[in-house]
Parts: C-alpha cells; sequence; structure tokens
C-alpha cells in the first residue's frame, strides 16, 4: 500500500508542478540539480547521482513546507506539519529532532539510508542560482555541498531536490539509490 501511494504521489507531483523531465523533475530542478554538480566538479569533487527517491522526499517536503507551514516559532525549515502521511517533527536548532529528518527518506520512499538535508526559503519564487549561491555563502551548508568540516569523511551517493514555491531543498545520502535518474552527467 505504501508503494502504492508513493507511485501516485510521485505522479501527481510531476504533473502538478510544471513543465517536467523524464526524471519527473521540473526544469528548475534540473538546473538546480546540476548547478550543485556544475560547483563540486570546479572543486573537483565527484558528481552526485541524482536519486528519484531523494527527489520524492525533497518535492514532498517543499510541498508541505509550502502548503502547511510547520516553520512557526522555534521549529525551522526541516521541519515537517501533522498534516500528511508521515511522522510530524519541530526541528530546531539545536539539532534534537536530527532523527526526523534522517529517517524520512525510509518513510517516505525506497531509500534505505538515511537522508541529510539542506534548505532554503525566499520571499519570491525559488531560482536555483539563487538557491545555491545562498548556500554557497552559508558555512553550514556549504560544508554539506562540498564535503567539508563534519562532513569531510562522507561521501555523498545520492541526492534528490525539490523547488516548489518559496521552498527549496536538496537532500543528500551515503548510500547509493538503485533508483538513479539520468541527468545529463
Amino acid at each position: 500500500m505504501k508503494l502504492i501511494v508513493i507511485c501516485l504521489l510521485t505522479l501527481f507531483l510531476c504533473t502538478a508542478s510544471g513543465t517536467q523531465t523524464d526524471n519527473c523533475l521540473s526544469a528548475e530542478e534540473l538546473k538546480l540539480y546540476r548547478l550543485l554538480n556544475d560547483y563540486r566538479k570546479s572543486l573537483q569533487l565527484p558528481v552526485i547521482p541524482l536519486s528519484r527517491n531523494l527527489s520524492v522526499v525533497a518535492q514532498i517536503h517543499v510541498r508541505d513546507l509550502a502548503e502547511n507551514n510547520p516553520v512557526t516559532g522555534p521549529c525551522n525549515l526541516h521541519s515537517w506539519s501533522s498534516k500528511g502521511k508521515w511522522k510530524p517533527c519541530c526541528y530546531t536548532s539545536d539539532h534534537k529532532e536530527a532523527q526526523c529528518m534522517w529517517d524520512k527518506p525510509r518513510e517516505l520512499s525506497r531509500y534505505a539510508g538515511d537522508g541529510y538535508e539542506i534548505s532554503y526559503y525566499h520571499s519570491d519564487k525559488v531560482r536555483a542560482e539563487e538557491a545555491l549561491e545562498t548556500w554557497k555563502k552559508s558555512e553550514g551548508h556549504h560544508q554539506v555541498i562540498i564535503n567539508r568540516g563534519i562532513w569531510k569523511q562522507v561521501t555523498w551517493r545520492a541526492v534528490g531536490v525539490g523547488i516548489y514555491g518559496n521552498y527549496g531543498v536538496i537532500w543528500f545520502g551515503k548510500e547509493p539509490d538503485e533508483e538513479t535518474c539520468d541527468a545529463g552527467h
């Protein structure tokens, strides 16, 4: 039953979010994926394969952020509302709810590993270039993108992207995803 729900949700997201690629990403999501890897390549870092499953998680999360607004009080952009078929959580700056983030790929998709998210909000519609430039200027987010700091020993083997309205996210995973997508890299 869970697999059917995921497939139907993926189909809904693919048809509802505008122009799509064969990989079920909007043009702006694909642009973000390519910009991320172009930046990594410029630093002699390996390309991260595009994960269908992590992209599903990313797309579900940006819709939850935009439509259900779980970002209230101390709850930041990694929070999830109680208005879906997932475990809700208020993710705070002390990272006490990190397990909630790590579990989302297994909870919402067939991805077997933990997920690590960077998120972005803009008062206007999110654009891939602006999101990546903002993350590059934020030390913590930048370290995730380029495997520095506490992420130095980590190899990203899967990545998913989601952009919807004022929100953009990238989900990183240490485990490969058997359901990778060809994104032209």
